[in-house]
């Protein structure tokens, strides 16, 4: 399925399952847990694994736990604290290239020994080893358990295990204690709640001390284990992880930098896309007026023309740009700069209520809101968390990418700034800055707001720093275009189809008298037949459903400089934000089905005027139309997952109000003032 996962935000949040053949007689779910340090979950990620591991009436039959050999002793906590619960267990040993670059050595079959696991040496970036644990895998779900402790956790609650063991004679002492410690969490019923809350005030059960001593002891023997089977050949190479570290985490060089990098992520969005976004909308503009040589004035016409073939073209123009973006995206995270992001910005994140971790679900903002929402659930303190849920639909999604495209070539001039960078692209830049520096803005206020004091601490595991993986960068590019062609796609279509009934149909008695009169005025004065001809199909439009609809909205939008088809799209955006330019495409091309030379949506919305004859897209009106969609909230199934993660509708009210709030007040001023 092509997953992320990772022990760093921005990754796996929820369990993914998938079908695996461990063998030709074998085929095994695989369920892929977020990642945990340690069996004691604080994180809601943590939680899922937690669960999922700890529910008896859906005990698995193997865990497989991931284990990063640059970090041995941090991750054989986790590996010995599974092993304990008596479940079959395999270790999946990964990051041995590393190991073997700092001159380590790890006897793996002694390693193994010692901790009775069986351990298999993977690489999966290069799909190495993987066959030889589907083999380990299947035979150790087959096997029986051998039941050995590496820690003796019962010695450390002997009374409360023993009377717990009475109720579950079944469970294992580490699962006794678990039990103890978060049946709060469990789903037992109140009688049996009572029962073992009444064991652990009978005995003094003490939650963090005996955590604690499990903790040292485990330590203790894992120290052990590592010191005999993990040996360094001479000094270890220095570790160029560091070396980079140092300049691109200075507490100056480090922010010029990820400035830069940011740029250029901009830049090249316009530099690199605009040749097949030009070939794209040519291809689309003869294709178009192909067909309507062919097929001639017709009711079929139209509707392929001006509804299909628009519909389409409003959706393939902006595919390069968002295969570019999400590459250039898919770049970072793999080298593991995108980790260093979070770091760099820990410092301003905490004067705002928020901390390091936020950072992660705001970049993925980036891309969509919905699964950055999803992520936040890393974060332990419930009131970042619960900030950075409310802040996050401020970044820029991949779905305003087209919108701004669009706007930008209408108002901005294709010039150079001190003749290297892109007027446009620094555009474009700053509408992303724009998202970024308000979502800073809102949860300073807002953590005024928010009664909730929890302590809170930004524990990072930066990632060592690795060359791109492109095939992984292809794919992701691939796949972020096949989701907006298919997904996104079949929105805009749906929308962009009903749009064309109705922008081509209306009250048939004023739809005819228009016709009649435009038609009688070409009779009369046939050397302005053009000129009556677009006139007409302007009327037209103004009096079909859609067009009569907006009229109703223009006066609360007039304000911003918007006239009503912009009313028109500004709703359909609700369904998705990208659904704009498929309006727009759908509205210019019904009433404009005459014009032979303005082929090109950006031509025709360039072209566009208002009654008194002054251009619909000026600069105030395309800039107050790109301050709303950097901030208004202009999508459902946000706003539903905003709800699925607070528990309450409350949230999603609060953010609709006040991102709309803001997009009035913001827009209406930068048109008063740019006008």
């Amino acid at each position: 399925m092509n997953q992320k996962v990772g022990n760093f935000p921005g990754v796996t949040v929820e369990k993914k399952v998938g079908t695996c053949h461990l063998s030709a007689a074998t085929t095994a779910s695989i369920v892929d847990l977020p990642g945990s340090y340690s069996l004691y979950p604080r994180r809601a990620d943590e939680w899922v694994s937690y669960k999922a591991i700890m529910e008896p009436e859906k005990r698995l039959d193997l865990i497989v736990v991931i284990v990063d050999a640059s970090n041995l002793q941090r991750n054989l906590l986790y590996a010995s604290q599974v092993a304990d619960l008596q479940m079959p267990v395999v270790i999946a040993l990964t990051m041995m290239d590393l190991v073997r670059k700092k001159g380590i050595k790890i006897d793996v079959d002694a390693l193994s020994k010692k901790l009775n696991i069986p351990i298999v040496v993977i690489n999966p970036r290069k799909n190495e080893g993987i066959r030889e644990l589907k083999m380990t895998m299947e035979k150790t779900a087959r096997k029986a358990i051998e039941h050995t402790q590496f820690v003796e956790v019962g010695e450390l609650a002997i009374e409360p295990v023993r009377e717990l063991k009475a109720i579950f004679p079944e469970i294992p002492d580490y699962t006794a204690v678990h039990t103890l410690i978060n049946h709060e969490s469990m789903d037992f019923d109140d009688q049996m709640q009572d029962r073992i809350e009444n064991i652990e005030k009978k005995s003094h059960f003490n939650h963090t001390k005996v955590q604690a001593d499990e903790i040292l002891r485990r330590y203790s023997r894992i120290r052990t284990i590592i010191s005999e089977t993990v040996k360094e050949e001479g000094e270890a190479r220095k570790n160029i992880t560091n070396k980079y570290d140092g300049i691109l985490l200075h507490r100056v060089w480090g922010y010029l930098i990820m400035l830069v990098v940011l740029f250029f992520l901009f830049q090249s969005v316009f530099w690199i896309a605009e040749y097949p976004m030009n070939a794209i909308e040519w291809a689309f503009g003869e294709l178009g007026r192909g067909l309507s040589s062919v097929l001639g004035e017709s009711w079929f016409s139209n509707l392929l023309v001006n509804g299909i073939i628009a519909g389409l073209s409003g959706i393939l123009v902006f595919v390069p740009q968002i295969m570019i973006l999400f590459g250039l995206i898919t770049l970072l995270e793999d080298t593991g700069y995108m980790a260093r992001i979070s770091f760099l910005t820990d410092r301003i994140m905490r004067k705002v209520g928020l901390n390091g971790k936020s950072v992660m679900p705001m970049i993925s903002g980036f891309a969509c809101a919905v699964p950055a929402i999803m992520s936040a659930r890393n974060i332990e303190n419930r009131k970042e968390r619960l900030l950075t849920i409310m802040i996050t639909p401020l970044m820029s999604c991949s779905a305003r990418l087209p919108v701004y495209t669009i706007l930008i070539a209408l108002v901005i001039p294709k010039q150079s700034v001190l003749g290297f960078m892109s007027l446009q692209g620094l555009v474009m830049m700053g509408l992303y800055l724009l998202g970024l520096v308000m979502a800073l803005v809102v949860s300073y206020v807002m953590k005024w707001f928010i009664r909730l004091e929890e302590k809170s601490f930004f524990i990072l595991e930066l990632p060592v720093y690795r060359s791109p993986r492109w095939k992984n960068v292809f794919i992701t590019m691939f796949q972020k275009a096949k989701i907006f062609v298919v997904d996104a796609g079949k929105v805009i279509m749906v929308i962009s189809l009903l749009l064309w009934a109705l922008s081509s149909f209306g009250p048939a008695g004023r739809r005819e008298l228009v016709r009649t009169s435009y038609d009688q005025a070409i009779a009369a004065n046939p050397a302005k037949a053009s000129e009556l001809g677009a006139a007409r199909d302007a009327a037209l439009l103004e009096n079909s459903y859609a067009g009569i609809a907006g009229q109703f909205i223009e006066p609360a939008i007039k304000p911003l400089g918007y006239d009503w088809k912009i009313g028109i799209a500004i709703i359909t955006s609700f369904a998705a934000r990208e659904v704009f330019v498929g309006t727009m495409a759908t509205l210019y091309s019904v009433g404009d089905q005459d014009s032979d030379d303005n082929h090109t949506l950006r031509q025709k919305m360039n072209a566009a005027v208002k009654p008194d004859g002054s251009k619909v897209y000026t600069l105030a009106t395309g800039v107050s139309l790109m301050i709303f969609y950097v901030l208004a909230m202009q999508c459902m199934s946000t706003l539903a997952v905003v709800k699925r993660e607070t528990g309450s509708w409350k949230w999603p009210v609060i953010q609709f109000l006040y991102m709309t709030g803001l997009a009035y007040l913001l827009s209406w001023l930068a048109y008063t003032i740019l006008r």
